[in-house]
């Protein structure tokens, strides 16, 4: 139209100076000004035309991804229809979103609002496409960084800011999409405007573009009592844990007893319950530095190896699989597993070794990395939820929609995999793991080739190289801030019940660190111990944190996620079998293990019984930390109460009947049986309630009386959870 004008008045014999062509134009872009507008009214969410297959015969793609596509769709579709060029305010597209016309998706924006006004514009300038060197966004930002808010009804406004690949910076306060992660106690409007409620915690998050961003607010009660001038700490630990219950008016519990001490601790470390004398004598014990000893003494032990042996057996999915990975594969996979960790070699060279690995399955156990996942994309997104704790599956097929990753973030981590090759060796049962040299990864939009990228990095430079070697050297490298924080978190959640994030393979802007600072500081001294995570495991066990009771005080008592008390957790299926067998003196007999193995030490994550299934044992068939089921339900409870196990375990191990042939009294037999499964013995009310029972002369009738006693300790809440 422009060029029309010029001539139009050239012709008319009129001067004209034409200036500053190259400098772009204060026009309406359908990228950067329409798309968001889609965005902010919701017109592309998944529920919208940004389905799968659109709505209402017009589609428009998740949360924009691709905005070529969208463009095509709104003005080449059914030409004329959804924009009219000669009267824009006609235009269906506007007629739609403010109700003028039937819409399933409602009313949308009001007429001349800023929303509508943008597109009227937009459409009134010819809607025209964008030209190819458009700004893009790099980096949203907001404002501010953290709110501590007293008292319901106290309001915030939050301030958006969107920066661009020209150095621009523009206000999008209006545009982004807020969400709040806890309503009852921060609700947030539609132009930012945050409102407290109910003392608590929320994350505000706000979207614009592909990027997500977010902040912490806590809640406080107006009149909130004064707290103690300092809170007590051991370590570094409790200083970033006591900072945040600070903010909080939270007062953390005291410290357990050293009954509650010792069965937590050999839980957690070795997953056994301590022995009656070794309970005894830690408990009489007056040496100020007995619980740090004790620590030591158990992290010497190779017990603790073969639980962390079993943990990471689930992650890396090592189990036998027909037609595809050998028994004999599996069992050799996790013999070197249980033997890098034993050697206490650092993490970070494990994980090396895992993904740069090559050669034989049998000959190379750690080359079944590539043998337990063989789909390229399944296998990014396993290396990425394993070993960064992240979750980019929803970046597949559009850009995640919670978090920072795109469409190009998927395909470019894929890429390091996509050369990855298989062939069977001179033993059917083994698989040759080799680098091809070639493939690629396609971007399902572009269907163009998407090269190596580091996720949340750079391209990677890989002329010459095994893409998994330039992968390998990133992972654990300081220009990666996830690995340290993601192995760091899992060791943290083993011993609390719950991460720092939680669920611990769930990394995401919107699901954001109870404790950032604590998260950042353990990361930090894992990176310093060289990614020896033994002495990370012995700064968590000494803290006062680890250490308090579970009793919480009037502060706390609705605390969840901030550890200002020890949660109460049900034992794990494997560690409680082992349990049992410990107490009853039984023994257990599982597939290519001698008789009485722990059911820790289960190689292959195929085999297992019916106790293990009931109480959650993973079936390695992911790497989901959701496998592991360790919330109580009825059928635990139903098979602990007439199951064959406990009931056949009592009898078979013939404990009662071996100490009343020592001339054990029952009330001695019930203490023992008391410190065996709780670490304590009863209390007088408790062993009064039972001698009642066992008050008969008859010698078989006794020793029925005393099993019963037995079966009620070990269904016992206080004996299935670690408290």
């Amino acid at each position: 139209m422009r060029r029309i004008a010029i001539m139009l008045l050239i012709l008319a014999g009129l001067c004209v100076s034409v200036r500053a062509q190259d400098k772009p134009q204060p026009a309406t872009s359908f990228k950067l000004d329409v798309v968001p507008v889609f965005f902010n009214a919701g017109c592309n969410t998944g529920a919208c035309h940004g389905a799968a297959k659109g709505k209402d015969g017009f589609r428009l793609s998740l949360f924009g991804y691709d905005p070529d596509g969208d463009y095509r769709r709104l003005t080449r579709e059914i030409t004329g229809r959804r924009i009219n060029l000669a009267f824009p305010e006609e235009s269906l597209l506007l007629k739609k979103t403010t109700g003028q016309v039937p819409h399933t998706g409602g009313k949308r924006m009001e007429p001349n609002s800023q929303n509508y006004d943008t597109i009227l514009r937009w459409i009134a300038a010819g809607a025209l496409a964008d030209p190819p060197n458009l700004p893009r966004v790099v980096a949203v930002e907001i404002a501010p960084t953290s709110i501590l808010l007293a008292g319901e009804n106290a309001s915030q406004q939050i301030s958006v800011k969107a920066r661009y690949s020209d150095n621009s910076v523009r206000d999008v306060t209006r545009l982004a999409v807020y969400s709040t992660s806890n309503d009852n106690s921060a609700a947030v409007s539609t132009g930012g405007l945050l409102r407290s409620g109910k003392p608590g915690e929320a994350f505000i998050m706000a979207r614009y573009d592909v990027f997500n961003v977010g902040i912490p607010v806590i809640v406080i009660p107006a009149d909130a009592p004064p707290l103690p001038a300092e809170f007590p700490a051991t370590n570094y630990v409790d200083t970033q844990i006591n900072q945040k219950l600070r903010k909080m008016r939270v007062q953390p519990s005291p410290i357990c007893t050293d009954e509650v001490f010792i069965r937590r601790l050999y839980i957690d470390m070795v997953g056994l319950l301590p022995p009656p004398e070794k309970t005894t004598a830690f408990v009489a014990s007056k040496d100020p530095a007995k619980r740090e000893k004790l620590v030591d003494e158990l992290l010497a032990r190779p017990e603790f190896i073969e639980i962390w042996t079993m943990k990471w057996a689930e992650k890396l999915e090592i189990r036998s699989e027909n037609d595809r990975v050998s028994y004999k594969a599996a069992l050799q996979y996790y013999t070197w597993l249980h033997d890098r960790l034993a050697a206490n070699a650092p993490f970070d060279q494990i994980v090396r070794e895992l993904l740069t690995a090559s050669g034989g399955t049998f000959a190379n156990p750690a080359a079944n990395y590539y043998q337990a996942e063989t789909e390229t994309l399944k296998l990014a997104e396993n290396t990425a939820q394993v070993f960064l704790g992240m979750r980019v599956q929803c970046a597949q097929c559009h850009n995640h929609p919670f978090d920072r990753w795109t469409l190009e973030d998927y395909y470019g981590f894929a890429s390091f995999f996509s050369q990855v090759g298989r062939k069977k060796g001179e033993d059917p049962r083994e698989t040759i793991i080799f680098n091809t040299g070639g493939g690629e990864v396609n971007h399902p939009v572009a269907m163009a080739p998407v090269p190596p990228k580091f996720l949340g990095g750079d391209k990677a430079t890989i002329t010459g190289r095994d893409r998994r070697d330039a992968l390998a050297s990133w992972l654990a490298s300081p220009e990666n801030p996830y690995f340290a924080r993601n192995i760091a978190n899992i060791v943290w959640q083993h011993f609390f019940g719950r991460g720092i994030v939680e669920p611990v393979d769930d990394v995401r802007i919107s699901n954001p660190p109870s404790n950032p600072e604590l998260l950042e500081a353990l990361a930090a001294k894992l990176v310093e111990y060289k990614y020896d995570f033994h002495r990370l495991v012995r700064d968590i066990c000494l803290s006062r944190t680890y250490q308090l009771a579970a009793e919480p005080n009037a502060t706390n008592q609705d605390d969840l996620r901030n550890f200002s008390h020890a949660a109460i957790r049900r034992i794990r299926a494997e560690v409680l079998l082992d349990c049992i067998n410990e107490i009853a003196e039984t023994r257990d007999k599982f597939k290519g293990l001698p008789s009485g193995a722990r059911a820790v030490q289960i190689a292959d994550g195929k085999t297992t019984n019916y106790f293990l299934t009931t109480f959650g044992r993973p079936s390695r068939e992911s790497v989901c930390a959701c496998e592991v089921v360790i919330d109580p339900n009825l059928s635990q409870a139903l098979h602990l109460l007439n199951g064959e196990t406990v009931n056949r375990k009592i009898a078979d191990g013939g404990l009662v009947k071996r100490l009343l042939a020592e001339k054990m009294t029952p009330a001695d037999i019930i203490s023992e049986l008391y410190l065996r499964a709780f670490s304590r013995r009863p209390s007088d009310s408790e062993l009064s309630s039972l001698l009642t029972l066992t008050r008969t002369a008859d010698p078989k009738k006794r020793q029925s009386a005393i099993e019963d006693a037995f079966w009620a300790i070990l269904n016992s809440k206080e004996f299935v959870f670690n408290h």
